[in-house]
């Protein structure tokens, strides 16, 4: 006999069950939106569920099986689209890592110039003690 679908066990087990499929629906989303494996095990670790429940439920089945083929990529193969870097973004890179690479040169002349000034000092306080061991 099943429960009256207005008692509470049943309205408690009707929003269960669309919470849990809200959970699935969005681990699958947020999983093939990464680029990650799309599989049932990795669904229903990422949506805290059985991999047995996602079995049951046809249309969620059913984009499982149709991305984990269409995601399963052979190592090379091009980046989908979606994933791939804008024009903007490569120059943004690009430059800043230009600015980066300047400001390294500017400081690595920097720090030579310290040292050679150093190293001067240094012969410079031999020679005048008497010290010079380049005689």
């Amino acid at each position: 006999m099943r429960p009256d679908p207005a008692t509470p066990l049943a309205l408690a087990a009707a929003r269960r069950h669309e919470l849990t499929r809200a959970r699935a629906i969005q681990a699958l989303r947020e999983l093939d939106r990464a680029g990650a494996p799309v599989t049932f095990a990795s669904v229903a670790a990422a949506a805290g569920i059985s991999r047995s429940w996602l079995y049951t439920q046809p249309d969620i089945r059913d984009q499982i099986q149709q991305l984990r083929t269409s995601t399963s990529r052979a190592p090379g193969a091009p980046v989908p689209v979606g994933q791939r870097s804008t024009e903007a973004s490569l120059h943004a890179r690009l430059t800043a890592t230009l600015q980066r690479n300047q400001a390294l040169a500017d400081e690595n002349g920097r720090l030579r110039r310290q040292l050679a000034r150093a190293l001067g000092d240094q012969r410079t306080a031999r020679t005048r003690s008497g010290n010079n061991p380049d005689r």
